[in-house]
């Protein structure tokens, strides 16, 4: 394996290709008796002066590929929480977060501007697959222990707290993603009055 790789490597390549330059002087009666140390010093040479190898990039998915996989994700968590009871305000608030996530991750120009947003993918990522289950999770724990020892805080109430804190962030990628298309709205617009004034004056 190592000699194959050798034998395909630059190095291999640059130093035959001197070492032919070396046959092509001892054939042309210039390197004389001497020609083996010619054609082996050339191909030394040309081996030293060949650029490294370059390891190979690791394949790592892509942007569409991402979304795609964040989509099953998302599918998978709201068949956990279809399972899950939950009291009715902590259940309203749940439904408005996952509301905006599923628009969010739909097909469409929401999906095209979050792929081109490696952020914006990060966050919404780390809201389906660690925060908003470890959320609902800690509750139905800490339901738990509340009815064994009761007089505690209702975990309810950081559940609805969590849930309030996801939607905000969620909010504020989407308020993002809007500002990132009414940019670019107002630039086709600027683009196309500069294109309009330059055939005025043409």
């Amino acid at each position: 394996m190592a000699i194959s790789r050798y034998l395909e490597s630059r190095k291999n390549i640059a130093g035959s290709v001197c070492g032919i330059a070396g046959l092509a002087l001892t054939f042309a009666g210039v390197a004389g008796p001497y020609w083996p140390v010619v054609v082996a010093g050339l191909y030394g040479a040309g081996a030293l002066i060949a650029p490294p190898e370059r390891p190979a990039l690791p394949a790592f998915p892509d942007p569409s590929e991402q979304l795609e996989e964040l989509r099953r994700d998302f599918e998978k968590l709201c068949g956990y929480l279809a399972e899950v009871e939950l009291p009715p305000g902590a259940e309203g608030r749940l439904t408005e977060l996952t509301n905006l996530l599923t628009a969010l991750l739909t097909p469409g120009w929401a999906g095209h501007l979050l792929a081109g947003d490696p952020e914006g993918l990060h966050t919404l990522g780390r809201a389906v697959r660690q925060d908003l289950p470890e959320a609902v999770d800690s509750f139905v724990r800490a339901r738990w222990w509340t009815r064994l020892t009761p007089g505690q805080e209702p975990p309810e109430r950081h559940l609805e707290r969590q849930l309030g804190l996801l939607r905000q962030e969620a909010e504020s990628l989407a308020a993002a993603l809007r500002d990132t298309e009414a940019r670019r709205q107002e630039t086709h617009t600027r683009y196309l009055e500069d294109r309009g004034g330059e055939g005025v004056s043409a």
